[in-house]
């Protein structure tokens, strides 16, 4: 087999095409929670301390001069992208939950009995002859012996 139809054959397994999608749909409700964490919930905490941007928050370790520019640390930025990932993650948490709790419901389903094996079937079988012989053969108890 080829390099390239051993690498078509694994780009085409289930499991990779089923990655490839996860990351792409990853990526763009990553960009949707960057959203609201940066339009809709750090404002709101921004007011909350003054008014402040968080992007605003920076450490000067060296100020600008003449036409070099200011080195700083956005440690603002930083704290915008872990209240990122921490509303990401508690998003992917509740889908998580949510789907482990369907899968519990069909595991606590009942399920059918598994059909008779075979020597159930024949130790039944026998029961039941044994059962019919007993019925049709009277058993006398004062018979005296032959």
């Amino acid at each position: 087999m080829s390099f390239l139809q051993e690498f078509r054959k694994f780009a085409m397994r289930g499991n990779v095409v089923d990655l490839a999608v996860g990351v792409i749909i990853g990526a763009a409700f990553g960009r949707i929670v960057s959203s609201l964490v940066a339009n809709v919930i750090m404002p709101p905490l921004g007011l909350l301390i003054g008014g402040i941007d968080f992007k605003q928050f920076v450490w000067v370790l060296k100020p600008a001069q003449g036409t070099t520019p200011a080195v700083v640390m956005q440690y603002g930025i930083f704290l915008q992208n872990i209240f990122d990932f921490i509303i990401v993650a508690l998003a992917v948490f509740c889908v998580i939950k949510l789907i482990n709790s369907l899968h519990r419901k069909e595991e606590e389903a009942p399920a059918a009995p598994p059909p008779p094996s075979a020597e159930e079937i024949l130790l039944t079988e026998i029961r039941d002859l044994l059962k019919q012989q007993q019925t049709n053969t009277p058993i006398e108890i004062n018979k005296p012996l032959e």
